[in-house]
């Protein structure tokens, strides 16, 4: 039950990071492969922002599991 709440709270945050920080996570993971590009296109920020919604999404339903399984 605590395992389940945690890993629900672990990826809303990381969902809530993608959503409103996706330059961030461009830049973490991404910018060092182009020699090029300065900034993340807006088809990743957006890309990025619905994997981020979809994440926390899950993290809720995560969180929220151990209370309708009793």
């Amino acid at each position: 039950m605590g395992w389940s709440i945690a890993l629900g709270v672990v990826c809303i945050l990381i969902g809530l990071f993608l959503f409103f920080k996706p330059e961030w996570f461009w830049a973490i993971t991404e910018r060092w492969k182009s020699y090029r590009a300065e900034e993340p296109s807006s088809f990743y920020k957006t890309t990025t922002r619905i994997g981020g919604a979809l994440f926390a999404a899950m993290g809720v339903v995560f969180a929220l599991l151990p209370l309708f399984l009793r």
